[in-house]
């Protein structure tokens, strides 16, 4: 909190992922693309195979431009966003890995290099020196990738790191090879999923079979690699992360979920038309394929942003860049003490900094609809006790009762204050049901780990209103139950209607 907020309309996390995903994705299409060139370049000038020769002229194109142009471009802009959006996690990275940093820029520079080279020499040099080049363009890309994993692999498993400080022990981490083997695969995986694409706009002839097949079993054996390798990636983390994210995180297991389908649909496509009737291989449908592709990989960079939570830096700085060693001083002098640029607005600054890095008001993982209706005696309540009642999505709020009201009162200004009813026009079973996704359901979804269906059906009316009076006296900072009398009404002839397993 020793920096200037960067206060804007969009959400940290849409623009987060805007930059990175997109850089994310041209770095490994570099990666396998200069792989997938050279190995085959290697084929066709072993069989002379011209066609071919031309195709791959043509396709280097693209991972050549993609290297120079969108992959710098969008490398700074990570560079510039990050430091904007945490400051205090780009410093210790940059602190930590100063020189993994700078021998990763190193290899980027011989890899562009070599990359201009490979693409203007196609008709200027001798073969053997050409796919030389290409050879050293794929391994400095892929050395790249080694840098860059060891440093994002440290962010969710630092490992001894925690105890040593030591720069081989954060690089080295428990999910560095696994990581590495598995965006290795991804890599060849996205270049044949791009080739491809390229291959289906070929006139449809024996040599458009013939790269649509041969193209296609790239994608099947980048996906066929990568598949087991993720299944390693996900043992290597700590039981206790994997889990807290199986009982209390939702957003990584279904983004695990979805790659799981995402796998399975691009298994079935690249073998029914890459590899058995590689014809009928059109344009649009090549698309979906690479569509499908990014998303499965999107699922998991997904995943592996949203499972170090509350983290930034798991066990070392929470997502607020708080660091966790200074969790005793914040509980004692409060978040105001500790942020060095204030605006004058304690609600609006205590917000930004222990709220704004995940939550916007009205936008990206909004706090306004989930808090419309209520009050500030109930949002003051769930401020404190966020991370009790989330079960692990959200850091400790380590301020004083004083700032938790603020930060209260700040969002109490921006809601709907109308009632529930008015907002949502709703009545009777409907709106009980309403109330209790508003005043309950957040931290006690239907379904999950913390249902209390089976506590709560079967219940006498007086029972459920000497629940709601005493809700705050139920431990694990949960809240007094502040709605008016036609809410609690309501509620309880909802919860009259539940049955034990959340069924009506």
């Amino acid at each position: 909190m020793q920096y200037p907020f960067w206060n804007l309309a969009v959400g940290y996390g849409v623009l987060m992922a805007g930059v990175a995903v997109l850089h994310v994705f041209i770095s490994h299409f570099a990666i396998g693309g200069g792989f997938f060139l050279v190995v085959m370049e290697r084929s066709a000038r072993k069989v002379a195979d011209t066609e071919r020769l031309e195709f791959l002229e043509k396709l280097s194109r693209f991972f050549v431009l993609t290297t120079l142009v969108m992959g710098a471009l969008t490398g700074v802009g990570l560079w510039f966003v990050i430091g904007l959006l945490n400051p205090a996690a780009t410093e210790v990275l940059i602190h930590n890995f100063v020189w993994g940093w700078a021998i990763e820029w190193t290899f980027f520079v011989v890899e562009i290099l070599a990359a201009i080279l490979y693409y203007y020499g196609w008709k200027r040099m001798a073969p053997a020196d050409h796919m030389t080049l290409g050879w050293i363009y794929f391994f400095f890309a892929w050395l790249s990738l080694f840098v860059i994993n060891g440093i994002l692999t440290f962010m969710l498993t630092p490992g001894t790191w925690l105890v040593k400080g030591d720069f081989w022990d954060g690089f080295f981490n428990p999910t560095f090879w696994p990581s590495l083997v598995l965006r290795s695969a991804i890599a060849v995986m996205l270049a044949g999923l791009y080739a491809l694409l390229v291959a289906s706009r070929c006139k449809p002839d024996a040599f458009k079979v013939r790269m649509v097949r041969q193209t296609a079993w790239w994608g099947i054996a980048g996906l066929a690699a990568a598949l087991p390798s993720l299944y390693w990636y996900w043992r290597a983390i700590p039981a206790t992360i994997t889990a807290a994210a199986i009982e209390a995180l939702p957003t990584p297991m279904r983004a695990l979920h979805y790659s799981q389908w995402l796998a399975g649909a691009l298994a079935v496509l690249l073998i029914l038309f890459g590899l058995i009737v590689p014809r009928r291989l059109h344009l649009s449908l090549a698309m979906v394929i690479m569509v499908a592709g990014l998303c499965w990989f999107g699922s998991f960079e997904w995943f592996r942003e949203s499972i170090r939570k509350p983290y930034i830096i798991v066990g070392y700085m929470y997502g607020n860049g708080v660091e966790v060693r200074d969790t005793d001083t914040y509980k004692r002098d409060g978040y105001l003490s500790q942020i060095a640029y204030r605006s004058g607005d304690d609600g609006a600054d205590l917000f930004r900094h222990a709220c704004r890095s995940c939550h916007t008001i009205q936008g990206y993982n909004p706090l306004k609809p989930a808090f419309d209706g209520t009050d500030r005696a109930f949002i003051g309540a769930i401020v404190p006790n966020a991370h009790l009642l989330l079960r692990g999505n959200m850091p400790p709020f380590l301020g004083t009762a004083s700032e938790a009201n603020a930060i209260a009162a700040y969002l109490e200004a921006h809601l709907d204050r109308r009632p529930l009813s008015a907002i949502y026009g709703l009545q009777g079973i409907k709106l009980g049901e309403k109330v209790f996704q508003v005043r309950c359901g957040k931290c006690h979804p239907m379904g999950s780990p913390q249902d209390k269906t089976k506590s709560l059906a079967g219940l006498t009316q007086e029972e459920y209103r000497n629940l709601l009076n005493n809700a705050a006296g139920y431990g694990q900072g949960m809240p007094a139950f502040t709605g008016d009398e036609a809410e609690r009404s309501v509620l309880i002839a909802y919860f009259r209607t539940l049955k034990a397993g959340g069924e009506k």
